[in-house]
């Protein structure tokens, strides 16, 4: 028996959203959405005021920040509430929340995707530790956005003596997705897009739910004639295929279509234009350090996203893997209205498993915004007064990457920076204050990741802070900054302050960086060296990073190699100025050093001009019952070894 073509107007498609309808709609920032479907369920309200009181559920940013996206659904009536992971890219739903005329909430994206899919496979929710101590969690604000939000939909549960929470899920009755191509059976391919996201997921949550899926595409092919592996979406979940105009189906709202974000070709990564050397090629730069040999990595938008331009101008991209939330893996992040898509990406997995693998730790590091900091380290990035901007992936990502590097200018509201003679200078202050007392909303929590041993980092183009045992501690300064001028003056509170490092002064300098060495310690060779007459080996570790266990490894064959080579024992004096070691490996490092003295050293000494440095090994050595033997200058350092015998 023939079957019926699903290929039907837009127009007949939005007649189909009924009054009091659940939709979730598909897009990511300004990526992927269905906008001619939008505007025919625009249309159709402001012309018979059917259908009302929507709730619209949106895991990412779906909109320009003006009228196109869910910007068109932003009418008193026609919507009742607003469920979203990002709410900075619609002005219109946010000015309802804030007059009352619409119940909102906030919740973290990833978390929004795995509904979806919990809703297909008949849970009744999702449990999960995303979003414990935020803004989220029912102790706090529980996610909603106003007072006409009143229903908790986020609660505290314990299993097995572990802190939980419970997003409840509801009935989807339309999701609205987009493909490419579609033929009349409905079958759905995505070869022309550059992400999937939750399409999937939307359109078994919907037909589960006994409701329907609008799907938007470009072209229409013969029934049959779509490869099988190529079909995201079968036909079987799908009501309706709406054909759209080329202006409402851009690959992004600035691009009507790149196909290297498709993944149709590949493009010389030198063809990337490098960026200037100003604040946010500093800070870029500096977050770049943290960059993991081999690691899996998430980059935020903004100035975090300068870390894949920076990787990309050193030459290191191919030593790690930059991902987005939204799905794509490898090659360079897209920036801008294309932020989400990436240029040479190895794979596009849908959002929801993206998500699964950074819930469960994938991620070896993570880059994303700074707007504002308090003295326990707490973020904000979602709420300031009543600018609504949300949390959208930030919360899964910051909770469970191995280490976290917050990026961003030290003040905001007409900041002017020079980079120059090797230095920074504050030209003009910005009117705006970043690290305050208390935070306006906790997006992450400070207090939380020190609770579990989470490094992490807070980057600006004057200093560097960490979360350490008490607080913020400032932990580096750039060269030209005066700490009680450029940096305590223009903080609500006093950090940690104990003798910190000067930043690597290759941050500075036009010339490249010369990450890969740096990544890799290639320089490990040039930083020893052995005088005979006097039997004294110097090390010269100076801004050294240990990162991950193979470079104690590394540094240790090193080290056996060259004492092999002379053939007994040698005094030696190590430079630990700027030298940096990942906290889990300061047992490995200890051991190292201990298994040297007992086999090749007959005394060590230290030095380092920084007095916390200083402090710092001579603890951790004493804490080992080694001598610590640390000086403040390499003098001192020999004077202490030839007194032992070893000049």
């Amino acid at each position: 028996m023939p079957m019926r073509s699903k290929i039907v107007t837009a127009d007949e498609a939005a007649a189909l959203v009924r009054e009091g309808d659940t939709i979730c709609n598909t897009g990511f920032v300004q990526s992927g959405i269905a906008e001619e479907i939008l505007i025919a369920i625009e249309k159709r309200f402001l012309e018979t005021g059917q259908p009302r009181d929507l709730t619209v559920v949106a895991a990412a940013g779906q909109a320009d920040s003006k009228e196109k996206g869910l910007n068109r659904l932003g009418h008193e009536g026609l919507l009742r509430r607003y469920i979203g992971g990002n709410w900075g890219r619609v002005p219109k739903i946010v000015k309802l929340a804030m007059e009352e005329k619409i119940s909102g909430y906030n919740l973290p994206q990833g978390v929004i995707t795995h509904l979806y899919r919990d809703q297909a496979a008949g849970k009744p929710g999702t449990f999960t530790k995303i979003g414990l101590h935020t803004f989220v969690d029912p102790r706090l604000e529980g996610g909603k956005v106003n007072k006409r939000g009143k229903k908790g939909i986020v609660h505290l549960v314990e299993v097995n003596g572990e802190e939980w929470l419970f997003y409840q899920v509801r009935p989807v009755n339309v999701a609205i997705i987009r493909g490419t191509t579609a033929d009349p059976m409905g079958n759905i391919t995505m070869e022309k897009e550059s992400l999937t996201l939750d399409c999937l997921a939307m359109a078994m949550a919907a037909k589960n739910s006994n409701g329907i899926v609008l799907a938007q595409v470009e072209r229409i092919a013969e029934r049959g004639s779509l490869h099988p592996r190529q079909v995201h979406v079968p036909g079987i979940m799908v009501d309706c295929v709406v054909v759209a105009k080329p202006e409402n189906h851009m690959q992004s709202y600035a691009t009507q279509y790149n196909p290297a974000h498709s993944g149709e070709i590949r493009v010389p990564l030198a063809s990337l234009k490098p960026m200037e050397l100003d604040e946010r090629k500093v800070i870029a730069r500096r977050a770049a350090l943290e960059l993991p040999p081999g690691g899996i990595v998430n980059l935020g938008v903004g100035i975090p996203d300068g870390v894949a331009a920076v990787a990309a101008e050193e030459k290191i991209l191919s030593y790690i893997t930059l991902t987005t939330e939204a799905g794509s893996i490898g090659g360079a992040p897209a920036g801008g209205a294309d932020f989400g898509a990436a240029v040479n990406a190895d794979a596009v997995i849908d959002q929801n498993q993206m998500f699964d693998f950074y819930d469960g730790g994938g991620l070896d590091m993570t880059c994303l915004g700074l707007a504002e900091v308090d003295e326990v380290g707490n973020v904000n990035v979602s709420r300031f007064g009543t600018r609504i901007i949300g949390c959208g992936g930030f919360i899964n990502i910051s909770q469970n990457a191995r280490t976290v590097v917050f990026a961003g200018a030290f003040t905001a509201g007409g900041l002017e920076v020079a980079v120059e003679n090797n230095q920074v200078r504050i030209i003009k202050e910005g009117k705006n204050r970043k690290f305050v007392k208390k935070v306006q909303q906790v997006t992450f929590s400070g207090d939380y990741a020190q609770e579990r041993g989470q490094p992490v980092f807070y980057v600006t183009e004057r200093c560097v802070f960490r979360r350490g045992k008490r607080g913020l501690t400032l932990i580096e300064v750039a060269p030209g900054i005066d700490i009680e001028r450029d940096i305590l003056a223009h903080m609500d509170f006093v950090p940690i302050v104990r003798d910190p490092l000067p930043m690597d002064p290759r941050i500075f300098r036009p010339e490249l960086m010369e990450l890969e060495k740096s990544l890799f310690n290639l320089d490990l060779e040039d930083r020893i060296s052995y005088d005979r007459p006097t039997n004294v080996m110097f090390l010269n570790f100076e801004g050294l990073h240990l990162r991950v266990r193979a470079d104690i490894e590394n540094l240790r064959a090193a080290l056996v190699k060259h004492c092999e080579v002379v053939g007994r024992k040698v005094g030696v004096v190590v430079n630990y100025d700027s030298f940096r070691i990942n906290d889990d490996l300061i047992d490995p490092y200890a051991e190292m050093i201990q298994f040297m003295q007992d086999h090749h050293y007959t005394t060590i000494t230290r030095y380092t001009t920084s007095a916390f440095m200083r402090r710092k090994v001579g603890e951790e050595l004493r804490n080992r019952n080694m001598a610590p033997h640390v000086f403040e200058t390499r003098e001192e350092a020999h004077a202490f070894l030839a007194s032992h015998g070893e000049e």
